[in-house]
């Protein structure tokens, strides 16, 4: 989940305030929560560490003219696509966005890539531009409202707020847009935004009613298949819309791959890459399952994150070897996916064939309890410690153990259901001898839930 966004002026005594009035509001309906509790929240939600933090941050930004403030005024035009801002930030403060940003107080969630060069080089990078120059040409061209480049940003801007009539007003008055490209660096067709995903970080997002506006697309002559340069090259709309979390999130990625399936987009990805494998190496699921249930090719790695243990068997001899070499990397990914999906039943087998459970699997040097822990899979957490898994190892990137995976998970988890399964993760990873650290005792979330109070001390 995205961290929310500041406005551009904000106000600390604002959010002081908000926090008192949420801490009456649960107060009435019997719900004992401290102010303090209520601030961590807000800090938190805009993606900051602590409360200190996110007020320390609030107050740099309220002094106008400031370096920070000026900074934080470009960064969120960017991310708004207010062009004119930055054209106006830009000529006003030549010499200040030639330097450096200023260091942050915290992470922004969303945030736009500022290292190395001036805002100029930022700008273009964040905007998916190949150069200062086509960017110019671009501000130029979007003045005339008539211009092909004006056109087809309209059309871009009426499918991410899923505006049908100006859609359909732009294509029956300009059909060749539904064929154009956008002067971007990743060069995407209309269609391409509707996977909501590798384009500009303001258009990142999903109407509920995209479902219609493809199909418009697509009766009006858009090439379902047609390649994007976004990720290297060779971006579907179907690749991108199922490795995307937005359609997910707006409870359309079935409805909208299956319209882009009906039109005759292709399963599996260009190149003989599997579109199964993106999804789950992007976190998406039900992407990949569905992709799965619609014939899409499965190697071993994919069939066991989809939990396909039929098709795993397959891939070994009877003797339980591979049936090639070249599978043992697939075996470590197979094994990972397993773990973090919850195939219980995959990471049984795989077990039983070899797989070493201690082993350090991509990209953090993680095992696949730490997995498993993080994401909740309370069934394939039993059968990893039941064989030994080793409770306390640390990752390579973080050195971190997955008890603090489990941790971490847990904190950004917000759907009901699945958090209280976090409860029971970490009391069995407890029961097994995990260490628990003082921090995590002390930290302020872990504090304001008793019951993971009491699963980290075993009560």
């Amino acid at each position: 989940m995205n961290a929310k966004e500041l406005p551009l002026r904000p106000s600390l005594e604002q959010y002081k305030k908000q926090a008192k009035d949420f801490v009456k509001s649960q107060r009435r309906v019997g719900v004992k929560i401290t102010l303090a509790n209520a601030q961590f929240g807000i800090a938190r939600e805009h993606g900051f560490e602590s409360w200190p933090r996110f007020a320390k941050h609030v107050e740099a930004l309220t002094r106008a003219g400031s370096a920070r403030s000026l900074w934080e005024s470009a960064e969120y035009a960017l991310l708004a696509g207010d062009v004119s801002t930055l054209d106006r930030l830009l000529r006003e403060n030549t010499q200040l966005f030639r330097e450096q940003r200023p260091p942050s107080y915290g992470s922004g969630g969303l945030a736009p890539d500022y290292s190395g060069g001036d805002a100029r080089s930022v700008i273009v990078r964040n905007h998916h531009f190949e150069s200062w120059a086509v960017f110019a040409e671009y501000l130029e061209a979007l003045r005339q409202k008539s211009s092909p480049v004006a056109l087809f940003e309209a059309a871009v801007d009426a499918i991410v707020t899923g505006d049908v009539a100006t859609l359909r007003r732009l294509l029956r008055g300009n059909p060749e847009l539904v064929r154009a490209r956008s002067t971007r660096a990743h060069h995407a067709t209309l269609l391409h935004y509707a996977g909501s995903n590798g384009v500009e970080y303001f258009r990142q997002k999903t109407p509920k009613n995209i479902v219609k506006i493809a199909e418009i697309l697509l009766d009006s002559g858009a090439d379902v298949d047609a390649p994007a340069d976004m990720y290297g090259g060779g971006s579907t709309t179907l690749g991108l819309a199922a490795t995307s979390i937005h359609p997910f999130a707006a409870g359309v990625l079935e409805p909208l791959i299956a319209v882009l399936l009906e039109h005759g987009a292709a399963v599996d990805a260009p190149g003989g890459r599997s579109v199964v494998n993106a999804c789950l190496a992007n976190g998406r699921r039900r992407g990949a399952e569905f992709m799965a249930e619609h014939g899409a090719r499965l190697d071993l790695q994919g069939a066991a994150g989809v939990g396909r243990l039929d098709l795993v068997r397959r891939f070994f001899k009877q003797d339980g070897s591979l049936k090639t070499s070249a599978m043992r990397a697939q075996m470590n990914y197979a094994f990972a996916w397993a773990c973090e999906y919850g195939r219980t039943g995959v990471v049984d087998f795989l077990l039983q064939r070899g797989m070493q459970i201690d082993a350090k699997l991509p990209h953090h040097g993680q095992t696949g309890l730490h997995w498993a822990a993080s994401n909740a899979h309370v069934d394939t957490v039993k059968l990893l410690l039941d064989r030994q898994a080793p409770v306390d190892a640390e990752d390579e990137t973080w050195a971190n153990t997955p008890l603090g995976w489990a941790l971490y998970g847990w904190g950004h988890q917000r759907s009901g259901d699945a958090r209280e399964r976090y409860y029971e993760v970490v009391a069995l990873l407890v029961a097994a001898g995990a260490v628990v650290k003082p921090d995590w005792l002390a930290d302020e979330q872990v504090r304001a839930h008793p019951r993971m109070v009491a699963a980290l001390r075993a009560d």
